[in-house]
């Protein structure tokens, strides 16, 4: 890839974070990839924070709800991944606590009624295993898996 200016990159950025939300980290990698040092990347992503084009409250918060909403994912994993896309530790909570909890359950009753349907196993020791692991595997807390697990195997 051709190496861009810092203007020129500055401006790319800004157009990139100006079609969808974009965290700090995201944008620092494409900035090096496109050819600035360090120094001139903190420049443009401190530049992008002033002008709101970047704000790690509003990512945080799109982010789980988009990944909750459309991909079904827990907040166990939603966390996860917003750690490493080296977020704070408190805004990923307000973010988490901002899904709804009623929603919350009907998606993970939702996923595990989905899956029963699709399991053949006749023991329901088998059974109940398999729903809980594909329900952690999305990031779904423990406790509530298996309440919701023990009322549909029984």
């Amino acid at each position: 890839m051709k190496t861009l200016t810092y203007e020129q990159a500055l401006s790319r950025a800004a157009a990139l974070c100006s079609e969808s939300e974009h965290c700090s980290s995201e944008i620092r990698k494409k900035l090096l990839l496109w050819g600035l040092s360090p120094t001139q990347a903190k420049k443009a992503i401190d530049f992008l924070i002033d002008e709101k084009y970047i704000d790690s409250r509003r990512f945080c918060h799109a982010y789980c709800l988009d990944k909750f909403r459309y991909n079904h994912w827990g907040k166990i994993k939603i966390s996860q991944m917003l750690r490493m896309l080296e977020m704070d530790g408190s805004e990923i909570k307000d973010s988490l606590d901002a899904i709804p909890k009623e929603e919350y359950q009907e998606v993970l009753q939702h996923i595990l009624e989905q899956k029963n349907k699709q399991l053949k196993d006749a023991d329901p020791y088998i059974r109940k295993g398999k729903l809980i692991r594909h329900a952690l595997s999305r990031g779904f807390e423990t406790h509530l898996i298996i309440g919701i697990a023990d009322t549909l195997v029984g």
